[in-house]
């Protein structure tokens, strides 16, 4: 099969609309020109890379999480009723409230209902609401190197905005979508230091067990 062939036939499966994004970035010289499937096979493969680092950071994240909501409510937190009410339950969009009550349902331990609920869930707990009830206390004794001369408020903050770009970077990834024009030297950095708060021995192993970072050296 001619490679003329094999980009149309590659086009037509994944799609004409879906190929225009990266037609439009690789700008093939013709007809015959494979520069668009191969930035789209490096955008796949990137995005698979990205997992590993992706996995490790959500793992020590909402495990971190867990450590101090179980100094403020106990070992059993996703049952405690003081816990569920300090989260809130809007009507329209996403509720921190109703993900754990349907995470939790069937479970028998704070070990099953962790990897239950969302990303977002973990993300939702560094907004200034619980600083008071979790963090003040909290998030210099989970997140030990931390920047000594900020407040818990600023240190926070800043978790959640690292969590933000995450967490839309591991979107993009779950939806096929492309990374490729993301800064993702940047998102990768951000997962290091996320994991760097709470161990900078694991987030050196995480470095050294990864693939993204040869990947993106090879960007067609």
């Amino acid at each position: 099969m001619s490679m003329k062939e094999t980009i149309l036939a590659v086009r037509y499966a994944l799609s004409p609309a879906r190929m225009a994004t990266y037609e439009s970035a690789a700008r093939p010289a013709g007809d015959k020109d494979p520069a668009a499937l191969v930035l789209y096979a490096w955008n796949a493969q990137i995005a698979a890379a990205f997992l590993a680092p992706l996995h490790i950071g959500e793992v020590v994240i909402r495990n971190s999480v867990s450590d101090a909501l179980q100094n403020v409510y106990g070992p059993r937190w996703p049952w405690s009723p003081g816990f569920e009410q300090s989260l809130p339950t809007p009507k329209i969009g996403y509720s921190p409230r109703r993900d754990l009550q349907n995470a939790r349902k069937g479970q028998t331990s704070t070990g099953k209902v962790i990897p239950e609920l969302k990303f977002v869930f973990w993300q939702k707990m560094f907004t200034s609401r619980y600083d008071h009830r979790l963090w003040n206390a909290n998030l210099r004794r989970v997140f030990p190197n931390l920047n000594t001369f900020k407040s818990v408020g600023q240190l926070r903050q800043e978790i959640y905005d690292g969590l933000e770009e995450v967490r839309k970077l591991r979107n993009r990834i779950a939806h096929h979508e492309p990374i490729f024009n993301r800064n993702l030297n940047e998102d990768f950095d951000s997962i290091v230091r996320l994991i760097e708060l709470r161990c900078k021995i694991t987030a050196g192993w995480m470095v050294k067990n990864q693939q993204a970072t040869a990947i993106m050296r090879i960007r067609p």
